[in-house]
C-alpha cells in the first residue's frame, strides 16, 4: 500500500543536494515539492534577490523534473496554501527546513497549529546553517554574544552527515504545477535592479562553488581583503538562496589550501544566525543600546546612497553595489562606518538600503553586521575608530579598486586616487569628500 505524500515546504533552501527535509520525504514515499510566493514578501524584497529567486526556482524545477519530480508553486500565504495543497493531494505532513527570522516562525507556528487541526504533521529539519541555532550556547545563556568563544564550540560541534540529492522523486499525479515568477513581480520589488548580477539556481552555484574551490580559495587567506583583487567566494546570494548547503561547503573546503579563513566566514554566518534566533528584534532595535543621538542628515545620506561622497573608498563600494547588487565585505565595514560614525546617521538607514539592493541580503548577516560596525551589536570595542584613508590604502594599495568602479578617477594613477581633491587639477565631475578621511571615525 502505498504511503500518503509529504509536502517539501521549500523557502530559503532551493536545492536537490543536502537537503534533509527532502531526503526524508524522498525516502518515505511520494513528495509533493512546494514553493509559496508570498507577494507581501515579494513586494518587500529587493528586485535583484526576486530576479534570483525566480530563477533559482526554474533551476530547482528543472532538477525535480529530471528526478522524475515536479515543483509545485502557489501564490499567497504559506500556512493556508501548503495545507490546501495537503487536502488536494492527500498529503499526510508538511516538512520544511527551520529558519530564524520572524517571518519564518510564524509561518512554522502557524504550520504546526493550523497543521494539527487539520490532522497534517508539521516536521522541522535543519539546513540553513553549517550548525543549527541553538544547539550550542553557552553556560548559563541561550547564544553566544561574542564571535571568538562561539567559534571554538562551533569547531568542537559534531556535524549531520552531508546529504546525497534523492536519485528519484515520486509525485502524485493530477495536481497543476503552477507558474514561477515573472517579470512582474520583479518589478514589483524594491530598490534598483542592477545590471551585473550572476544567475541564480543550485546548477550555477554548484559550478561556481566547484572553480572556487579547485583554484581562487588556495588564496583566500592571504588576498581576501585586497578589494581589487575580487578574490572573495562570490558565493554569499547561493547561501542565502539555500541553493548551496552551508554544511556541505564547510566540509567540502575542509583540508584544501586555504580554506580556513574561509570556512571561519561560514561560522560568522552562523553566528548571526543562532543571534538572531535569540534576539528577533535584530532589524530594528538596538542589540546592545548604547544611547546614540542619530543626526537626520538626508543630504548626506542621499550622496552616500549615490556614491557621490567625494571619499572614492566609500563611493566605489557604493557604486559596486548599485551595478551588482554586491559589495565586498571590507567595503560594506568602510561604507558602513562612513554612515554612522562619520555622518551619525542611524544604522536602520544604512542597512535598509543595503537590504533593498543586495542579493545575498539577509537579516541576520546583514543587519548584525550594521549593528556591529555602529557599536551596538556584538563587537567587543564598540568605540573603535575607522580611518577611511588609511584603510583605503592598505587594501586598496594601487588605487585599482576605486577606478574600477570610479570612472571619473580613471585618469588619477596609483594611489593618488584615493584624494582626487589633492591633484593640481581635481576632476569636475567628481565631488568635494563631505568629511575628512583622514580623520578617525568613530569613538
Amino acid at each position: 500500500m502505498t504511503r500518503a505524500p509529504v509536502i517539501v515546504l521549500f523557502n530559503r533552501d532551493l536545492r536537490v543536494h543536502d537537503h534533509p527535509a527532502l531526503h526524508a520525504a524522498a525516502a518515505e514515499g511520494p513528495v509533493v515539492p512546494l514553493f509559496v510566493a508570498d507577494p507581501r514578501i515579494l513586494r518587500r524584497s529587493a528586485r535583484n534577490r526576486v530576479r534570483y529567486l525566480g530563477e533559482a526556482l526554474a533551476d530547482l524545477r528543472t532538477a525535480l523534473r529530471s528526478r522524475g519530480g515536479e515543483l509545485f508553486l502557489r501564490d499567497g500565504d504559506t500556512a493556508p496554501e501548503a495545507l490546501r495543497l495537503a487536502a488536494a493531494t492527500g498529503a499526510r505532513a508538511v516538512f520544511a527546513t527551520a529558519d530564524v527570522s520572524d517571518t519564518a516562525r510564524r509561518r512554522e507556528r502557524d504550520l504546526a497549529e493550523e497543521g494539527r487541526r487539520a490532522g497534517v504533521e508539521f516536521r522541522a529539519f535543519p539546513g540553513v546553517t553549517a550548525v543549527p541555532p541553538g544547539s550550542i550556547a553557552p553556560a548559563g545563556g541561550r547564544h553566544y554574544r561574542v564571535f571568538t568563544p562561539y567559534l571554538r564550540a562551533w569547531e568542537r560541534t559534531g556535524r549531520r552527515a552531508v546529504l546525497p540529492a534523492p536519485a528519484r522523486v515520486a509525485v502524485p499525479g493530477g495536481v497543476p504545477p503552477g507558474e514561477l515568477p515573472g517579470p512582474e513581480a520583479v518589478r514589483r520589488g524594491r530598490g534598483p535592479l542592477s545590471p551585473d548580477v550572476p544567475h541564480g539556481g543550485e546548477g550555477p552555484a554548484r559550478a561556481r562553488l566547484r572553480e572556487w574551490a579547485e583554484g581562487p580559495l588556495r588564496d583566500y587567506g592571504d588576498r581576501r581583503d585586497l578589494l581589487a583583487a575580487d578574490a572573495t567566494s562570490r558565493l554569499s546570494a547561493d547561501l542565502r538562496f539555500g541553493c548551496l548547503s552551508p554544511l556541505e561547503v564547510a566540509e567540502d573546503a575542509r583540508g584544501r589550501p586555504g580554506a580556513g579563513e574561509f570556512v571561519r566566514q561560514l561560522a560568522w554566518r552562523d553566528f548571526h544566525h543562532q543571534v538572531s534566533a535569540d534576539f528577533p528584534g535584530l532589524a530594528r532595535r538596538d542589540y546592545r543600546p548604547r544611547g546614540t543621538a542619530w543626526r537626520d542628515d538626508p543630504g548626506g545620506l542621499k550622496a552616500w546612497r549615490e556614491g557621490r561622497t567625494g571619499i572614492p573608498i566609500v563611493d566605489a563600494g557604493m557604486r559596486q553595489l548599485l551595478r551588482e547588487g554586491f559589495m565586498h565585505n571590507r567595503a560594506r565595514m568602510l561604507t558602513a562606518a562612513f554612515l554612522v560614525r562619520g555622518l551619525r546617521v542611524d544604522w536602520r538607514q544604512g542597512a535598509g538600503h543595503f537590504h533593498d539592493l543586495l542579493l545575498d541580503g539577509d537579516v541576520p548577516d546583514n543587519h548584525g553586521n550594521w549593528q556591529w560596525v555602529a557599536g551596538t551589536g556584538n563587537d567587543t570595542r564598540p568605540n573603535r575608530r575607522t580611518n577611511l584613508l588609511r584603510q583605503a590604502r592598505r587594501f586598496d594599495p594601487d588605487g585599482d579598486y576605486v577606478r574600477r568602479h570610479l570612472p571619473e578617477l580613471a585618469g588619477i594613477p596609483g594611489r593618488r586616487a584615493h584624494t582626487p581633491w589633492a591633484e593640481p587639477d581635481p576632476p569636475a565631475d567628481y565631488p568635494p569628500p563631505l568629511l575628512d578621511p583622514a580623520e578617525g571615525l568613530g569613538g
